[in-house]
């Protein structure tokens, strides 16, 4: 405890702003820079970890279980309804990945006519 009995907060603050008086100004605003963007990245980190809202949600593929003895013809005709449903799948893939390069050609364009 001897430490803390010795602990003089206003002589430590007296010791730090003799030192930093004895500095050039342009470490003292190299210090207060450094600090300041240290600070501006541990905020912006702390606030877009908390805007995480919604839960991760698994995404679960059960495997299907055919009889040994199907016929060609029933794993055709399945083949065909399969078919269908993948071909939505990918329409509505195809139509979210242009849309989301449509998005880029805007901000690409936008930032041209800025000279980037």
């Amino acid at each position: 405890m001897s430490f803390f009995r010795r602990f003089a907060p206003f002589s430590a603050i007296m010791d730090l702003r003799r030192y930093l008086a004895s500095r050039p100004v342009y470490e003292i605003g190299g210090l207060f820079g450094a600090i300041a963007l240290t600070m501006l990245i541990v905020t912006v980190m702390a606030n877009d970890s908390s805007s995480i809202t919604v839960p991760y949600k698994r995404n679960i593929i059960y495997v299907e279980q055919w009889r040994a003895d199907r016929t060609d013809a029933e794993i055709h005709a399945q083949q065909q309804i399969d078919k269908v449903v993948r071909d939505r799948e990918l329409a509505e893939l195809d139509r979210l990945k242009k849309k989301k390069q449509a998005e880029f050609k805007r901000l690409d364009d936008k930032l041209k006519a800025y000279g980037f």
